[in-house]
């Protein structure tokens, strides 16, 4: 990928898309497209096939919610959603996640950081802070809740493949799980691979919960690993 990423911004606040569309531009990031609600956001998906969206939670006439789920729907090419919002432990970012986004980002985020986050889930990669996202699925993750994750059969995984899931939602990094389990890094990236495969997952955050909903993993030990 040597083109610099597309980007679409939607959000109701001028100045936060103003922002935004200066820093991304000084760091050679091309925003085509901007929207104020939900509903010009998926429009303008459509019309300008960006590669990533930075989408605000909340927003008039549709959410950034509904709007990530009418966006992500399993079409081929279709765009790396980013969340945007005030706060990181918003019940909302939650169910994006759920529903496919590959982060989210605080509106007071740096710009080294913003640029960086587009450019990481452009490439496919999940922009996953481990401790913000697992206090996130950990508050609002629910044991036997509809949400599709609890659909997967995790049966499917082999018992490697079911310990990488488990130290993956802990958040280890590749490096650290390969330390860990006393493996190559590019062996773990293979197990990593192999489970999002199987379980039809985008990327390493919809991992995390699945891993959450379905008990695999409880709060408390993601507590007990942070306190070795």
């Amino acid at each position: 990928m040597t083109e610099p990423p597309r980007v679409l911004l939607a959000d109701d606040q001028t100045l936060v898309r103003t922002g935004f569309r200066l820093i991304l531009g000084a760091d050679g990031i091309d925003v085509v497209a901007e929207a104020t609600n939900g509903a010009e956001a998926v429009d303008a998906v459509r019309r300008t096939r960006p590669d990533v969206v930075l989408m605000d939670i909340r927003m008039p006439e549709m959410d950034g919610l509904e709007a990530t789920r009418r966006i992500l729907t399993g079409a081929p090419g279709e765009p790396r959603v980013i969340m945007l919002t005030t706060f990181d432990l918003d019940r909302y970012v939650y169910a994006a996640l759920s529903a496919g986004a590959s982060g989210f980002l605080l509106k007071d985020v740096t710009p080294e950081h913003l640029a960086s986050a587009v450019r990481t889930v452009r490439t496919g990669d999940a922009l996953l802070a481990p401790a913000i996202t697992r206090r996130l699925v950990q508050r609002f993750a629910r044991h036997g809740s509809d949400t599709a994750a609890l659909h997967r059969d995790l049966a499917s995984l082999t018992p490697r493949e079911l310990e990488v899931l488990g130290l993956l939602a802990r958040g280890l990094s590749n490096a650290e799980l390969a330390t860990r389990l006393h493996l190559a890094e590019a062996t773990v990236k293979t197990h990593v691979a192999r489970i999002l495969a199987k379980l039809g997952l985008r990327d390493r955050v919809q991992a995390v919960i699945v891993a959450y909903e379905t008990g695999l993993v409880s709060a408390g030990e993601a507590q007990k690993d942070e306190a070795r």
